[in-house]
């Protein structure tokens, strides 16, 4: 096999009969041709989350019983008994779902959407792809809050895009602040976008409405575009009395707001591949177009399954499995004395637990490192921080509670034991 970029050599030519003895031919001198190498927007990171899902899966065919804390995939909704012969769809979806999400957004926070202004996608990956194209140019700047998902600024690198990380600890709850985005222009310049998460991954921090009304306010003032991911929506843990128990959207505070959302973690619909964005009318043409070519139509039966999940029993199900989150989620705050590690972070939603190692850290070096030996030697499956924070992932880990109550469980009884052997 040839490395990408390396010399390939050319086979010898056909044998034919010299007539006339050469130079070359006494003293023949193969000729390099170099093999075309990889695009420089391919150049991005890995996940580091599918990698060691690929170890846990080797581990368990050799014989171990790991107990994974690596995923964000909760249980899984089961298909319908039979599935409709499936042909394309619109590039956008179907209209029937695309009135269902305009349904969901009207009774679970008040808004009322034209279903034309739901784009169906292949993901909620799918969706970010297309916003991103649609949205911004090459050369833009867009703003995220670091630690943070590893997808969006691989994406936007990928695209040409100018990534402003914008460094946040427990100050401001792991999210951006108009203060934090003012010390960003002052250094990068103006952004073209800035992508807020609320619940975020890896932290499972919230903005209240307050918070999220600074961003909307701070974004209009400077010709900022608000991109939401609310992919956790629904996963939240409220106190008593919170008036916005699953969350609040964008879409409630600003009709300009960018917004995607999956039927992957609330809907546990991982698998299925399905997600969508609102988009403000004016970008609805120009994403069906890079759609239309892209895709051609999101997954037709994921979207037939996809119709049932905005039902009262489909709501009271899911529900259900999100107290058991909560109850997972119970168990490793329960835990953090004897766990001993550093700082972490509150989460508030999704099923995350991100924190500093503290003492560990001591012991390992970084995170990485402690990952390994955790898997090695305990075969329990978590996330180093160096996925979500390059600069100071190093010194934290994410946990993931998606797994239920009884993995969390043994799980945790193995950390302990890992870090007292």
């Amino acid at each position: 096999m040839v490395k990408p970029g390396g010399p390939f050599k050319t086979p010898p030519s056909s044998p034919l009969p010299d007539l006339v003895p050469s130079a070359a031919a006494a003293d023949p001198v193969q000729t390099e041709i170099p093999v075309p190498r990889a695009s420089r927007r391919s150049e991005i990171p890995a996940f580091e989350v599918m990698r060691i899902t690929d170890e846990i899966a080797r581990r368990r065919l050799a014989g171990h019983d790991v107990v994974s804390l690596c995923a964000g995939e909760p249980s899984a909704r089961p298909a319908p008994g039979t599935l409709k012969p499936a042909g394309y769809t619109g590039p956008l979806g179907t209209m029937p779902l695309r009135e269902a999400i305009a349904g969901h957004y009207r009774d679970w926070y008040g808004v009322e959407l034209e279903p034309q202004t739901v784009a169906v996608t292949t993901g909620s990956s799918g969706a970010f792809q297309l916003v991103f194209l649609t949205a911004f140019d090459p050369g833009d700047r867009v703003a995220l809050a670091s630690p943070g998902y590893p997808a969006y600024r691989n994406i936007l690198r990928a695209l040409g895009v100018d990534v402003v990380e914008i460094p946040t600890g427990s100050a401001t709850r792991y999210q951006p602040t108009p203060e934090l985005l003012d010390a960003a222009v002052a250094e990068r310049g103006p952004l073209a976008g800035l992508i807020i998460a609320s619940p975020a991954n890896p932290t499972g921090t919230m903005l209240g409405r307050g918070e999220l009304s600074a961003l909307v306010e701070w974004c209009r003032a400077n010709g900022t575009r608000l991109i939401s991911d609310e992919i956790y929506h629904g996963i939240t843990f409220p106190e008593a009395g919170d008036p916005d128990p699953r969350g609040v959207s964008a879409r409630e505070l600003d009709p300009e707001a960018i917004i995607i959302n999956s039927f992957s973690k609330y809907w546990g619909m991982t698998g299925w591949r399905l997600g969508w964005a609102i988009l403000p009318q004016s970008l609805v043409a120009p994403l069906e177009a890079l759609a239309s070519n892209f895709a051609l139509s999101p997954p037709a039966p994921a979207q037939e399954l996809a119709l049932t999940a905005f039902t009262a029993e489909s709501y009271a199900e899911r529900d259900a499995v999100v107290a058991g989150f909560a109850r997972a989620r119970a168990l490793i705050l329960a835990a953090e004395p004897e766990l001993g590690w550093g700082e972490a972070a509150p989460s508030d939603g999704a099923f995350y637990y991100y924190s500093e190692l503290g003492p560990q850290l001591d012991r390992f070096g970084d995170s990485v490192a402690y990952a390994r030996a955790l898997l090695e030697r305990a075969d329990v499956a978590l996330v180093p921080g160096v996925d979500f924070d390059p600069v100071a992932g190093g010194r934290s880990v994410r946990l993931s509670y998606a797994a239920g109550e009884a993995a969390v469980e043994e799980a945790l009884a193995r950390i302990i034991r890992f870090q007292r052997g």
